[in-house]
C-alpha cells in the first residue's frame, strides 16, 4: 500500500450539484492510492428541514441540532447523499464503502457542552478508530464518511464534516503522507467574495489573523481554516482549498494553508 494518502471533503453547492458531483465522483475515483471521502451536505439537510417546518438554526457556521433536526440529518447524510454518492463510485470502479462515525466505531464524539450556547445533539470529535480504518484501506476499501458521528453510549451526534476530515486525516499522519482537501464551489479563499479570481494563494498562522480582524474570513470560513490549522498542527502535510479539479491537478488554483 502506498505511503500517501488523499483525505477529501466535499461539500457546498457540489454535493447539490448532479452534474458537478458526478464530474468530482470521477476524478475522486482516479485517484491513485489509498483515499478517504468525507461529505457534508447541509444545504441539502436545511431543505428538508424547511419542508417539514423546521427553521434551521446556526452559530458561526456551526448547525444548532435538535432532536428533529438530528433525524433529518441522519437520513440525509447517512442515508440519502452517503448512499448515492457510494453507488456512484462503485459504477466508477472504486470499491467504496460508506459509513458513520457509529460504523465500526470509526469516530467517537463528546456531546458538544459550550458555556453560552446550546448547540444541541452536536458531538466534537474525540476518538478516531485508525486501526479500523487502515483495516478497510489495506483491502483496497475507499471509505466514505458522512457527518454522523457517535458517543459509544448509544447516541448519534451531528458532527462538522470539516471536523471530520481533519482528524481522520491527522489519526493517520503517523502511518502515512496525508494530503488534505477540502473541496467545495470556490477557487479557494477570496478576498473578495464578489471576485471569484481572487482567490489567496497561501494563508499561515499570521495572515490568518489579519483576514480574521478584517472581516474577510467569516461563517462557515471559520471552522473550516480552524480544521485546516488544526490538521497541519497533528502531523498532516498539506492542507488545500479549493475547486474539486484541484486534487488532480497540482497547477488548478487553490488556497493552500501552512503554519
Amino acid at each position: 500500500m502506498s505511503n500517501s494518502i488523499a483525505v477529501i471533503k466535499i461539500g457546498g453547492n457540489v454535493i447539490d450539484d448532479n452534474v458537478k458531483l458526478t464530474a468530482f465522483l470521477q476524478d475522486f475515483s482516479k485517484l491513485k492510492g489509498p483515499k478517504i471521502l468525507v461529505h457534508g451536505g447541509g444545504k441539502k439537510s436545511s431543505q428538508f428541514s424547511k419542508e417539514i417546518g423546521l427553521t434551521p438554526t446556526m452559530h458561526q457556521g456551526r448547525r444548532i441540532t435538535d432532536a428533529a433536526t438530528l433525524d433529518v440529518v441522519t437520513m440525509v447524510y447517512a442515508g440519502l447523499i452517503n448512499k448515492n454518492i457510494v453507488a456512484q463510485l462503485q459504477s466508477l470502479g472504486c470499491n467504496a464503502l460508506g459509513m458513520s462515525g457509529a460504523d465500526g466505531n470509526a469516530i467517537q464524539s463528546v456531546k458538544r457542552n459550550h458555556p453560552e450556547i446550546d448547540f444541541g445533539f452536536v458531538g466534537d470529535v474525540e476518538k478516531v478508530n485508525t486501526d479500523f480504518i487502515q483495516t478497510q484501506l489495506s483491502q483496497g476499501i475507499t471509505p466514505v464518511f458522512c457527518a454522523i458521528t457517535h458517543n459509544k453510549k448509544g447516541q448519534l451526534l451531528n458532527t462538522n464534516a470539516d471536523t471530520i476530515a481533519s482528524e481522520v486525516a491527522a489519526s493517520l499522519s503517523n502511518a502515512f503522507e496525508v494530503v488534505l482537501h477540502y473541496c467545495f464551489e470556490k477557487k479557494g479563499v477570496l478576498q473578495s467574495v464578489e471576485d471569484d479570481d481572487s482567490v489567496i494563494p497561501f494563508i499561515d498562522t499570521t495572515s490568518y489573523k489579519t483576514l480574521l480582524d478584517s472581516g474577510i474570513i467569516a461563517d462557515g470560513m471559520l471552522p473550516k481554516l480552524k480544521n485546516c490549522f488544526d490538521a497541519l498542527n497533528k502531523g498532516v502535510q498539506s492542507v488545500n482549498i479549493g475547486l474539486p479539479a484541484m486534487i488532480n491537478n497540482a497547477s488548478y488554483p487553490r488556497t493552500q494553508i501552512k503554519l
